[in-house]
């Protein structure tokens, strides 16, 4: 048995002709068309935990981790998703990314249990390539004309792309590629494909930009990397960044097609179950928002793409309900490998009933967000976004094995200060674990990464927000029914409470 996960970043569904009715909105994907003609395209399909590491460790254990700490790395009494399928069906584990974030601090462990793995450098601000000046450390010289983010390691490694293959994204894929054509007539494994772009920033050959912006279209200046913030861009210049996301994604669409080249040749399909997702979507000026972490759970980050082609499926669509957190225990019912070999129980259910039509759900409702931000509980029709009761934003707690946040550790003085390690305390904190655990109170927290800190309640988040996703996909027009905020309030309550959630975001969240 095999199985391929692909994953591209930040993929946002709206782009996706497979989903989106306003051709102006998509980008030209034929690949991803290609391989949904030949699975089973998911409608409802959602993030757990965001950002990008948390996303991931829900994928890899099937269980929401948004609720006990924020982007940190995998926990040692994890059971992930590699090590499952080797130690119980002696499955073979390959993976190839781009993502940069799998060798920083916070990105701990999230390799462990895979066979082999690759990651090619390079992307976004990766500090690869960055030289000194003469005084040692440089300086980062931002241009007084730039908008968005901006880093010289970003600069540097832009400056070694010199043809498409060197582009990072590019890599990955093709060598995905090539490692599939080399063990095509092998059996038992999961080939694991990340593909960074399209991530910001948005870089790839001109003539994918070609494709969207022609001459006297756009003549500001050629920016790549939208900020996270409010949007500062001119309406023009949102435009062309949408441009330049889609031509990246219109990139990564043309290598994902090098691969499906050599599941066509070989005929793979027939006994190779293939996985098509993302982590998160991305806003590009929707709700005069750029970027993603800081504001409400909307639907332009949590609502993401999903193709599952499995050789015994005829191609369709499902509409029911479905999570990130669905993808490990549908990969342990495709090797057939009891839930009951994993000491604490998963919040994901196997999506194999629904894709044989043995069942029209598997969730009644779903819960998503960013640690020590808002909690959303989404019923396909509702969705209900809680706010913290007050700007304190407490009591809450960051509860982990593994004490680090993205590019920090929880010590030296860094995201914690030394004075304030008497205030740590260790011990057997989570109910589904007995795994001891480090907790953390969030008052001593420095996470230096503001789109995601959690000191006190942003401005973004002040308010309880109930939409009518089916009425307001859009999320523009609040509705105001304490009835109906109450029933959904009993609801978040009890999804809470199924998800293990710490006693305090009960009190956190007024409820």
């Amino acid at each position: 048995m095999k199985t391929i996960f692909i994953l591209m970043d930040t993929l946002n569904r709206r782009m996706l002709d497979l989903y989106s009715q306003n051709p102006a909105d998509t980008a030209i994907t034929p690949n991803i068309r290609r391989l949904a003609a030949r699975g089973v395209v998911f409608d409802q399909h959602w993030t757990g935990s965001a950002p990008c590491m948390p996303a991931r460790r829900d994928l890899l254990t099937g269980r929401l981790n948004f609720l006990e700490k924020p982007w940190g790395g995998m926990e040692p009494f994890d059971f992930s998703m590699p090590a499952i399928l080797a130690q119980h069906q002696n499955v073979h584990s390959q993976m190839f990314t781009d993502h940069a974030h799998y060798v920083i601090p916070g990105g701990e462990n999230y390799t462990k249990g895979f066979t082999a793995w690759n990651v090619y450098r390079g992307q976004e601000g990766d500090p690869v390539w960055v030289r000194p000046d003469q005084n040692g450390i440089r300086p980062e010289r931002r241009p007084d004309w730039y908008k968005g983010t901006y880093s010289e390691a970003e600069e540097e490694n832009r400056k070694h792309f010199k043809n498409e293959y060197d582009y990072p994204s590019v890599c990955t894929l093709y060598n995905a590629a090539q490692w599939l054509e080399e063990n095509q007539g092998a059996d038992n494994f999961l080939l694991w494909i990340e593909s960074f772009d399209p991530h910001e920033p948005y870089d790839c050959p001109k003539y994918y930009l070609d494709l969207y912006e022609k001459p006297g279209d756009y003549e500001g200046y050629d920016f790549t990397h939208p900020n996270y913030g409010a949007n500062e861009f001119s309406d023009a210049e949102t435009e062309h960044l949408k441009r330049r996301c889609k031509a990246t994604l219109t990139m990564a669409d043309r290598h994902l097609g090098e691969l499906l080249d050599v599941m066509d040749r070989y005929s793979l399909w027939e006994d190779t179950m293939v996985i098509f997702t993302t982590d998160h979507g991305y806003h590009l000026g929707e709700h005069g928002y750029m970027g993603k972490n800081y504001m409400a759970n909307y639907n332009e980050v949590y609502h993401i793409p999903l193709i599952v082609c499995h050789p015994d499926i005829a191609p369709g669509r499902c509409g029911a309900l479905t999570q990130n957190i669905d993808i490990l225990p549908t990969a342990m019912e495709y090797y057939q490998i009891p839930e009951a070999v994993i000491p604490y129980p998963l919040h994901g259910r196997s999506l194999l009933p629904l894709l044989r039509k043995e069942t029209a759900s598997i969730h009644t409702d779903i819960l998503y967000g960013y640690f020590g931000h808002e909690v959303a509980l989404n019923d396909g029709v509702y969705t209900y976004i809680r706010a913290p009761k007050d700007e304190t934003n407490r009591p809450l707690n960051v509860y982990c094995a593994v004490p680090s946040l993205l590019r920090q550790y929880l010590g030296g003085d860094d995201g914690c200060a030394v004075k304030d390690y008497d205030k740590i305390e260790m011990g057997r904190f989570l109910s589904w674990t007995r795994y001891p655990v480090y907790k953390f109170p969030a008052d001593i927290v420095n996470f230096t990464n503001w789109t995601q800190s959690f000191e006190n309640r942003k401005v973004y988040n002040e308010k309880n927000l109930l939409f009518n996703i089916l009425k307001d996909y859009a999320q523009e027009h609040p509705i105001e029914d304490a009835a109906l905020e109450e029933t959904m309030k009993q609801k978040l309550r009890m999804a809470l409470t199924r998800h293990d959630a710490p006693l305090e975001q009960f009190e956190r969240l007024g409820l």
